[in-house]
């Protein structure tokens, strides 16, 4: 059977989902038209999908159409959840670009669009909504061919506009339809006997013309449009027929990585993970090689874990079809695989099989994540991972200092809507707050203190004097500990009990200790009262007083960032750097999208812990960046001394 897998990409709100659900009814795997304002789409099935009207996952929609089967992957346009569209794309050989008839081409376009250019697969433009008031199918044209590029040519041209649109003109088929010449020269742009044609001003033939269409898409000379109206279904058949006569079956399209060979034995790719709360776990699979058949064993390529494919299926939607065997080329579902996840490669044993893991994009927010209740405790570390599994853009990690749960994503409103999964999917309630910023202390002077620790109880007491100096250490470099004593003031069998107080005592204040070197230069002990317990005492009491006469500062940490956006937001990105104490340490000019710049910058954690959120506004979506830890710098003191007293203030409840 021939096979198409087409990813529906673009803007959130372009109208995707809808698009898909036309296509569905129209070619009768479903016997009604869901609406997104319904919350009764075969695509957004999810609880949280409907809530928002909006899609936050990518669904598989599986139709027939002419005997071809058709694999729609209909991906979230927001943002937030473009590492969907990134595990999409390492499944699919084209992408239908949805461009809503009224806004044009929006930031959301133009990035899935530039992913479907890096993978050299085929591309076409939808231009949606045309039955709505002010929608322009000349305007959203003309948007397409400015942004993303001239191949965008039009196929069809609506006849009407607005409420009154109501049918397509072929474009090929009417000589005097608008756009037909600049449709014909991307067409023969990539047949060199009919360019010579072409130039010559010689007759083409038509069929000789129309087969073309397919050569130019495939080669990228052509993007061919389409419009369309998904809620009266106008456009919905000549979609189909492009579908099945233009794009690219499996064995036409890009491979899914270079070099897969595997001499026809099966083996498959799972590019998207699930967790169902009645079904289990769902793992999308695309056959690379050969055929996987129902109850199949394969290995794991990353694990070496055998697994049985029990439970094969075409998915529409939510809607599983169990089915026999799955052919090279086609995408599936398998349920309740046991370990197996997202990006992991299945093959017979022996196989060498691996396909790469795609590159996913880096979280850029942080934030802690805290159980509301003590059942939520118990359940928030494997529901977390479970989350994860399905999103591989989010990130979990314990941080050490504040024994905080970290969530990590691609925006606030990524971390938060996560949060909402936990509760809507696993049934766990947490509080989404900010993570508290790792500030250290370290002394800048020498100091030094000595203290006793005296406690007589009736029988054996507790006796150790210790006396402990302290000076900075370069930053950095860390905690040292020196030993001064001489003639025994302290007995040698006690100075790691010493050593030992003070390393406990580091982390122990309001604020972890660093950067200093501690030296052990005097004490006194007791023959009978003396212990390793009560050296230890001392030890931490003295430390503490030694480090309060040696002008203590407080530490932050201090990260480097790469920031991306347009060259026309530059100046306002500087502007609001400068006023998060930033400083910028250069300019140049960014590899994509064309016309950006990136500006080098580092500054202190504690004043971009919402910069995602913030970026975002400055540029319109189109900002991004990525940063990392460099190092620890003294606060300043205005901005240290309420650090301080928000430290105290939560200390005391």
């Amino acid at each position: 059977m021939a096979v198409r897998n087409v990813g529906v990409v673009g803007h959130q709100g372009a109208g995707k989902t809808t698009l898909v659900e036309a296509l569905a009814f129209a070619s009768g795997a479903t016997t009604r038209l869901g609406r997104v304002e319904e919350g009764n789409t075969i695509s957004d099935y999810d609880t949280e999908e409907q809530q928002r009207g909006m899609s936050i996952s990518t669904s598989l929609v599986a139709l027939k159409h002419n005997g071809t089967q058709i694999n729609l992957l209909d991906t979230p346009g927001y943002a937030d959840f473009v590492g969907e569209v990134v595990a999409a794309m390492s499944a699919i050989d084209a992408v239908i670009v949805v461009v809503d008839a009224s806004s044009g081409v929006q930031v959301g376009t133009e990035t899935a669009w530039r992913m479907a250019g890096k993978r050299g697969i085929p591309r076409a433009v939808v231009i949606s909504r045309l039955d709505r008031d002010n929608s322009s199918f000349e305007d959203a044209l003309a948007s397409a061919q400015e942004v993303l590029g001239t191949e965008c040519q039009a196929l069809y041209l609506p006849n009407g506009a607005e409420a009154a649109f109501t049918e397509l003109v072929d474009v090929l088929a009417d000589p005097d339809a608008d756009g037909r010449d600049s449709l014909i020269e991307q067409i023969v742009e990539a047949d060199e006997d009919l360019m010579m044609l072409y130039l010559e001003d010689e007759a083409i033939d038509d069929d000789d013309l129309r087969s073309a269409v397919k050569t130019a898409t495939l080669s990228g000379s052509l993007a061919p449009v389409l419009p369309m109206s998904a809620v009266t279904g106008v456009g919905s058949a000549e979609l189909l027929r492009l579908i099945d006569e233009v794009l690219p079956d499996p064995s036409e399209a890009p491979p899914i990585a270079d070099g897969l060979d595997n001499n026809g034995q099966a083996g498959a790719f799972v590019f998207k993970t699930t967790a169902d709360e009645f079904v289990g776990r769902l793992s999308y699979l695309r056959v690379v090689s050969g055929s996987v058949a129902s109850d199949a064993h394969l290995d794991n390529a990353q694990t070496g874990e055998d697994e049985r494919l029990a439970g094969l299926s075409r998915a529409t939607g939510k809607t599983l079809s169990a089915v026999s065997e799955l052919s090279v080329g086609d995408i599936g579902v398998v349920t309740k695989l046991q370990h197996t996840t997202t990006f992991n490669t299945l093959r017979q044993k022996g196989s060498d099989l691996l396909v790469p893991v795609p590159a996913m994009p880096a979280p850029i927010f942080a934030a802690a994540v805290e159980p509301r209740t003590k059942a939520d405790v118990d359940k928030l570390g494997p529901s977390l991972a479970r989350l994860v599994e399905g999103d591989p853009t989010l990130q979990i990690e314990r941080d050490r200092d504040s024994g905080e749960t970290i969530l990590s994503g691609l925006s606030e409103s990524h971390v938060q809507l996560s949060a909402g999964r936990l509760a809507s999917k696993f049934h766990v309630e947490v509080d989404i707050k900010d993570r508290q910023v790792p500030y250290r202390e370290t002394v800048t002077a020498k100091g030094q203190a000595e203290y006793l620790h005296k406690k007589q109880t009736g029988g054996s007491g507790q006796y150790a004097r210790v006396a402990l100096r302290v000076e900075p250490q370069p930053r950095g470099a860390g905690f040292e500990f020196n030993d001064e004593i001489v003639g025994g003031a302290v007995p040698r069998n006690y100075i790691p009990a010493v050593e030992k107080g003070v390393v406990e005592s580091l982390p122990r204040g309001t604020f972890p200790l660093t950067d200093l070197r501690v030296t052990l230069y005097d004490g006194k002990h007791h023959d009978v009262d003396s212990s390793e317990m009560a050296f230890k005492l001392a030890a931490s009491q003295a430390l503490k007083e030694s480090v309060s006469s040696a002008r203590p500062i407080l530490l932050e940490p201090i990260q480097t960032f790469r920031i991306t956006a347009p060259e026309s937001s530059t100046g306002d990105i500087i502007s609001d750097l400068n006023s998060r104490r930033a400083r910028v340490l250069g300019m140049e000019p960014a590899d994509e999208p064309p016309g950006s710049s990136v500006v080098i910058a580092e500054g202190p954690m504690a004043e971009f812990l919402h910069y995602a959120t913030d970026l975002r506004s400055m540029t319109g979506g189109r900002g991004t960046f990525t940063w990392q830890f460099d190092r620890y710098d003294q606060v300043p003191e205005h901005v240290a001394q309420k650090v301080r007293q928000d430290a105290e203030a939560a200390a005391a409840g």
